[in-house]
């Protein structure tokens, strides 16, 4: 069971329930028992299976309430090492999320380094979009340095750049193969390859400042 949060990361997370039921994404913060220790998982609003039939049929779905148009879709998850590692830079991700009014939400604390707290943490389509690339990237990184690595290059792209790779990773007209080839192309051009050792540890060093 995890831990009572400080009165601090209470008030934060007291904060930002009423986002829970519009943030375009959630960062789920759990725990599986194929995983050891927390296990963070990204999730994406989208049409319900109900709506979208609908809305393909040309026809307007009736009768359902907002959270029957919309479900969470998982999109990957972060864990154990590769979680410890890639946690600075996915708290400097999250530092961006504001609440309705555009103050800082500091959602990225409830990260601490025990990551203590547990439920789910709404986040804006930017925020979500990084994440979501990194969840959908590390798992095929062995190296965790090069896992690190993917990691604060991703906090560093721009709104547009997420956009265009959170796209070329999702979905394509020529077809899964396309995705795949798009995510190893993109792992490769963020964190090179397994015997690229000296360059990913300089350029560690870079992005760590």
């Amino acid at each position: 069971m995890a831990a009572a949060l400080s009165t601090k990361l209470q008030k934060i997370v007291d904060r930002m329930q009423p986002l829970l039921k519009t943030a375009p994404w959630i960062l789920r913060v759990t725990e599986r028992k194929r995983f050891t220790g927390p296990v963070l998982e990204i999730c994406e609003r989208v049409p319900s299976q109900t709506c979208q039939a609908a809305e393909d049929g040309k026809q307007k779905p009736s009768g359902l309430s907002e959270s029957g148009r919309m479900q969470l879709k998982d999109w990957g998850r972060l864990y154990t090492g590769n979680l410890r590692v890639c946690l600075p830079a996915v708290r400097s991700i999250m530092m961006n999320v504001t609440d309705m009014q555009g103050r800082p939400l500091d959602v990225h604390l409830l990260l601490d380094d025990k990551i203590t707290f547990r439920g789910k943490i709404p986040l804006d389509e930017t925020t979500g979009g990084k994440l979501s690339l990194l969840f959908r990237l590390h798992s095929r990184v062995r190296n965790q340095d090069r896992a690190e690595l993917m990691a604060w290059r991703i906090a560093r792209f721009t709104r547009e750049e997420t956009m265009y790779w959170l796209t070329k990773v999702s979905v394509s007209a020529y077809g899964e193969r396309s995705v795949e080839w798009a995510k190893s192309g993109l792992r490769l051009m963020l964190a090179g390859q397994q015997k690229d050792t000296e360059e990913v540890r300089r350029l560690l060093d870079e992005v760590r400042k």
